[in-house]
């Protein structure tokens, strides 16, 4: 037998034997999916194409078509909302199926007419969202010197592109979506490197200057008018543990954040901590204790 024959045989036993530990139990028990009744997860691409859709039926004219006319708004709106409605009440149905354990045909026929019904709820928020989205745009356009426009806003910052995500996922999220509200946030961290968890609570005006590192954890609380630099960390500080030594989940352990705020890059904010109104919290701080109103924190200069 050659050596290339014997080789090859190795190699052939190496990746039989591959196959067989990835096919034990043991291995694959704690990564497993099984779909109920064969419902396919949510697709990521899906969700994609419905964010973009979303962000065209929130700032017209600036993404996809780009020939949008007056006249024929309420056309191009509504044949939007239609391929919202049908690819998003699809994606929530999946979310929905993939969070149940019980598996019965019931329960997945109640999924199907909760998700629909789910998503007309979600299209009633959109102008609420577009109208906190405009807010938002101009926050950024206000705070930067550099912007030209609201267009240029609109179309290039990638806070306001982090931030549309987090809008449309925060209000799924109210609504009980499992699962797609994180996967939509996580597709702006990915684009931009900005991580906002559909789960805090943002008001008017908010900006993101520059953006990149910055995080936003599940229950933080921002109030109006706030402003964050990059590389800001809105965190926990720790995590209590129950009896069996495990995290417990569902508390409050992100800052809170009153209105008027600026705070500069790469601040670190921890715990259940409250920033009070019209503060200013400067760059490389790290801040584990409430924050009076009006204050300036700034790091201490060394002689």
């Amino acid at each position: 037998m050659s050596n290339y024959i014997k080789d090859e045989e190795i190699q052939n036993n190496q990746i039989k034997e591959t196959i067989s530990i990835l096919c034990e139990e043991e291995s694959y028990k704690n990564v497993i999916h099984g779909p109920h009744n064969n419902i396919a997860m949510p697709s990521v691409e899906s969700l994609k194409e419905i964010v973009d859709l979303l962000r065209e039926v929130i700032f017209p004219g600036y993404f996809g078509n780009s020939c949008v006319q007056l006249e024929t708004m309420q056309y191009y709106i509504g044949v939007s909302i239609d391929k919202i409605f049908n690819m998003l009440s699809e994606q929530i149905k999946r979310g929905f199926c993939f969070d149940i354990c019980d598996d019965s045909n019931k329960q997945c026929l109640d999924c199907e007419k909760n998700a629909k019904r789910v998503t007309s709820k979600f299209i009633s928020a959109l102008p609420l969202i577009r109208y906190l989205m405009s807010t938002d745009v101009k926050a950024s356009y206000n705070g930067d010197p550099a912007a030209k426009s609201f267009g240029e806003v609109i179309f290039c910052y990638p806070g306001i592109r982090a931030i549309t995500n987090y809008r449309i996922a925060h209000e799924l999220l109210k609504l009980n979506v499992p699962l797609i509200p994180r996967i939509i946030t996580e597709m702006a961290h990915s684009e931009t490197g900005i991580d906002i968890h559909p789960g805090a609570k943002i008001g008017e005006y908010f900006a993101i200057d520059h953006g990149t590192g910055t995080v936003i954890g599940e229950t933080c609380i921002i109030g109006n008018n706030v402003k964050l630099y990059q590389g800001v960390t809105l965190g926990a500080k720790s995590f209590p543990l129950d009896e069996s030594g495990n995290p417990i989940k569902g508390i409050n352990r992100h800052p809170i954040i009153e209105d008027n705020v600026v705070i500069y890059s790469e601040a670190t904010i921890l715990g259940r901590i409250r920033i009070g109104k019209d503060s200013i919290i400067g760059a490389n701080i790290w801040v584990t204790h409430d924050v009076p109103p009006g204050s300036t924190l700034t790091q201490s200069k060394k002689n």
